[in-house]
């Protein structure tokens, strides 16, 4: 059983240990804890966490532009797979996206995640084959 709740600031140090423990998941300096306060701030509500026996064994954040909506980072425990705890996570973004008027949301995967692209195809995301996507860094650091 698990329950779930809008991500807060608190949860920073627990969020990111999620990810370092999950294969496919990048963190860059855009993941700091300034950066996300920033990032919570801008999408109040829109980022959720999953609590299974009072611990967080999942999280997905969200945001948009005000056009589109973005997830990122989507994250369950192994040992919490296939309880749903995935869908419930997006399902509750997307109804947030949705009451905003939002009803189109984008996510990035790596193409050597072969895990998270078979999650999305089977729940009826279309892998985008007419766009390519650019990304310009103002900084020698190419981890911003």
């Amino acid at each position: 059983m698990f329950t779930l709740r809008v991500m807060t600031l608190d949860d920073y140090d627990a969020v990111i240990d999620l990810m370092k423990r999950t294969p496919g998941v990048s963190l860059r300096d855009a993941d700091s804890r300034e950066s996300t306060s920033k990032y919570l701030e801008r999408n109040p509500g829109m980022s959720f966490v999953a609590q299974v026996q009072g611990v967080i064994g999942g999280c997905v954040m969200c945001g948009h532009d005000g056009r589109r909506g973005y997830l990122q980072h989507l994250v369950v425990l192994p040992q919490h797979r296939r309880q749903g705890i995935a869908n419930a996570l997006v399902a509750r973004c997307l109804a947030s996206l949705e009451a905003l008027g939002i009803l189109k949301c984008h996510l990035d995967v790596f193409k050597t995640n072969s895990v998270a692209a078979d999650y999305w195809r089977s729940q009826g995301w279309q892998l985008r084959t007419d766009i390519d996507r650019y990304s310009f860094t103002r900084s020698d650091n190419e981890n911003v």
